[in-house]
């Protein structure tokens, strides 16, 4: 059969198979070494000769349907679409594994291409038939009811945490959980916040933005000072996977964040950043799990999923609970419901969980062939926060001006983000955060080997 002509050269030894699966078929469509209108084989006789797993032919098979090269139809079986031959006859390339836009090496974006359209189709799809015309008025303000029970069991098994559904403010990401907590702050006084340093250079912009002061507090390699802390009330803390050094927050400065916060009557805004994403040892619980009376706990689906998808939510402490609903009401009055019961649908079908465990495996076959790049095109920067996420750190050598690099690295079309640019108060040594989640494990050698040049 002419697809598995097509794909008898894969190499199923290697890691990535699953990425190179589908772009082998992606590229024997685009030649016509699969014709327009061929039946595939089923997911399961494929996976069978091909030798792999029947779950990487399903994802294959969902990536192209998502594309529009294969149609897919119940009782009809999996076969080329028309519209996929006539765009190799007008000379158009097979889709990149990222939009065009989003530079190599950026850090702080998925792999836009990874979405799971198929599997967001199917749940929309559920949650529009099954939506009661009640369900279509204006919402609760912390969200649909069904997509708050849904991420209280989801946080619960998979992060640890403590929380039941009424505790769950449903949020439009990140930054929107940060804007009703800088309200809420500034209503309580708590005006000056601690932030890490190094540290996001937007989180300290959006705080700002919401009229608060910020300390700077150093982080090491066992993630926040908490003894630098001084006088502040408030701190944002990243303890899962801290940007961008990558530290995790060491068990006994936990406790001796969560004693501060309590002796001093203070909140603790945990950002659970790149929590979905480990490697190299087991997840760790959040803070919230340990302390939910003094922790704000704050999550998106940005990384695991899309920023576009504007899905997250925040757990604040019980005392903070009705001054974040009010907050978010008068900020939006709960946001879209058709699409907070398809993100219900998503988790509570599994399909998230099953796309989180496709993308690990695929973002770790791209750290590592970075990894291997920067070992061999240049080996004498220092790598460090590889464990886990979506980012790592390439520290360069003494002298080096990393904002320079950083600018012509731009200018090449890189998107490597200067280490120095994320300190505020705090001094160390130069260095470079690469990101590797949006492009194939082959752009990001070739990024290395041209950030080789400039260097």
């Amino acid at each position: 059969m002419a697809v598995r002509e097509a794909l008898v050269d894969l190499d199923r030894a290697r890691p990535g198979v699953g990425e190179r699966l589908t772009g082998a078929l992606r590229e024997a469509i685009a030649g016509r070494r699969i014709p327009p209108g061929t039946r595939l084989p089923s997911s399961r006789d494929l996976a069978a000769d091909l030798g792999v797993s029947r779950g990487l032919v399903v994802s294959a098979y969902e990536q192209l349907v998502a594309e529009g090269r294969l149609v897919s139809r119940r009782g009809s079986g999996t076969v080329v679409a028309p519209e996929a031959a006539e765009a190799a006859d007008h000379g158009h390339p097979p889709p990149a594994p990222a939009p065009a836009g989003v530079a190599p090496l950026r850090p702080g974006v998925p792999d836009l291409g990874m979405f799971p359209r198929a599997a967001w189709r199917r749940a929309y799809e559920r949650a529009l038939s099954s939506a009661l015309d009640t369900d279509l008025d204006y919402t609760d303000p912390a969200g649909v009811p069904r997509l708050r029970a849904e991420l209280a069991s989801y946080l619960g098994r998979v992060r640890a945490a403590r929380v039941g559904a009424d505790a769950v403010v449903v949020t439009t990401g990140a930054a929107q959980a940060l804007s009703l907590l800088g309200r809420v702050l500034a209503a309580r006084g708590m005006v000056e916040v601690g932030v890490e340093d190094p540290g996001s250079a937007g989180i300290r912009d959006h705080l700002r933005a919401h009229g608060l002061r910020l300390r700077p507090v150093p982080v090491d390699d066992r993630g926040l000072v908490v003894s630098a802390l001084g006088g502040v009330r408030a701190v944002f803390v990243t303890p899962a996977h801290q940007f961008p050094v990558g530290a995790v927050l060491a068990p006994d400065r936990r406790a001796e964040l969560i004693a501060w916060a309590r002796r001093t009557g203070g909140l603790v805004i945990e950002d659970d950043y790149d929590a979905e994403f480990r490697y190299d040892r087991e997840p760790v619980g959040c803070l919230q799990g340990l302390a939910p009376d003094v922790v704000a706990f704050v999550g998106s689906a940005s990384k695991a999923l899309a920023p576009g998808l504007r899905r997250g939510w925040l757990v604040p402490p019980p005392a903070w609970l009705a001054a974040v609903r009010q907050a978010k009401c008068d900020a939006d009055m709960g946001g879209s419901a058709l699409e907070q019961l398809a993100f219900a649908e998503l988790l509570a079908s599994g399909g998230y969980d099953r796309h989180l465990r496709r993308a690990r495996r695929a973002q770790r076959t791209r750290r590592d062939a970075l990894v291997e790049a920067l070992r061999r095109h240049l080996p004498q920067v220092r790598v460090s926060g590889i464990a886990a996420g979506l980012h790592l750190v390439a520290e360069l050598p003494a002298g080096v001006d990393d904002r320079a690099l950083a600018a012509r690295a731009r200018a090449a079309g890189l998107g490597p983000l200067a280490l120095s640019d994320l300190r505020l108060g705090t001094t160390g040594p130069p260095g470079l955060v690469l990101g590797y989640a949006a492009r194939s494990p082959d752009e990001l050698s070739a990024a290395v080997a041209a950030l080789a040049r400039l260097l």
